[in-house]
């Protein structure tokens, strides 16, 4: 036996209004079709829970025994899903994002403040981690987004261009800094190049095109952040070639940025959510603005 809930609320109204037109019109269903939850309950309990006459309808022993349960289950199920939808609508004003260092610290807290001022109901929580663990924390369900150069996608993961970023030399400006200059990609080939590690993915790219120039990297000094190569470029360790996204962070040291022409080489700057996911309005709220917002901060 398994009653439904259509037939459960059928034989409440039903029984509370002792009438099979008045219930149907208190559900918005046919009268006919009424009657026909009512009596495949009836079916499968395998008693009579009304008699009918022509002017009246009453419960039957069966079910009046039955009505009381009946409420409760309605009762205790309206109000759990009361409880979820409202648990529901909270999880919907709550956004985690997950970024790199450089993103989280340096493009992230501005377009937070705007989206703030727009949408000041809604919580974030900013996870700042490496690449890898940002699709980590997406795919385990830890954030609801991720931000970053995702060259390859992953299983189980919606990847989805945001922005695009050019790649800048940056070299020590040994005092004030300049305006944005443009060097081409040969001006390189005597610079004592500093970089992150070779297996950054970045760093790959920025490698290739290197090697398209006959530029070899030779042995060079390595860190893991942007921000720690940015603060070595401006103490004179060398120059560093990196995306126009370290733009506003540059604008914090004393070095000088030119984006690098002939050729001029782009980078697709991803979010990334967990594939099936429905995005909520805070979401939806969040991907405009940085669709408005960040390709501005490259500049």
């Amino acid at each position: 036996m398994n009653l439904s809930t259509r037939q459960m609320r059928a034989f409440r109204h039903v029984a509370h209004t002792g009438s099979f037109t008045r219930a149907a019109e208190l559900t918005h269903m046919t009268q006919a079709g009424l009657s026909i939850l009512v009596r495949e309950m009836e079916r499968q309990l395998g008693v009579r829970l009304f008699d009918r006459t022509t002017r009246t309808v009453h419960l039957t022993a069966a079910g009046r025994r039955l009505a009381p349960v009946v409420e409760r289950v309605l009762r205790e199920l309206d109000d759990v899903t009361g409880e979820i939808g409202a648990l529901g609508a909270a999880a919907r004003q709550n956004l985690r994002i997950a970024a790199t260092p450089l993103v989280s610290a340096h493009l992230l807290p501005r377009l937070l403040a705007l989206f703030r001022e727009q949408q000041p109901q809604v919580q974030v929580r900013l996870l700042d981690s490496s690449l890898d663990d940002v699709q980590k924390s997406v795919m385990a369900g830890e954030a609801d987004l991720g931000l970053g150069f995702f060259f390859k996608a992953s299983t189980g993961l919606a990847r989805t261009p945001v922005a695009s970023f050019r790649l800048m030399r940056v070299t020590a400006a040994g005092g004030a800094a300049r305006d944005i200059g443009r060097v081409p990609w040969s001006s390189l080939r005597s610079a004592d190049l500093i970089g992150l590690p070779a297996e950054n993915p970045i760093q790959k790219l920025i490698d290739a095109q290197l090697a398209k120039l006959h530029i070899g990297p030779a042995e060079r000094r390595s860190v893991s952040f942007f921000s720690t190569l940015i603060s070595m470029v401006e103490a004179g360790f060398g120059t560093a070639v990196m995306p126009t996204f370290a733009m506003a962070a540059c604008k914090r040291h004393e070095v000088n940025v030119d984006l690098l022409t002939a050729p001029g080489v782009e980078l697709a700057f991803y979010r990334i959510a967990k594939r099936g996911t429905r995005e909520s309005e805070a979401m939806r709220a969040f991907i405009a603005l940085l669709e408005e917002k960040l390709p501005s901060m490259a500049r």
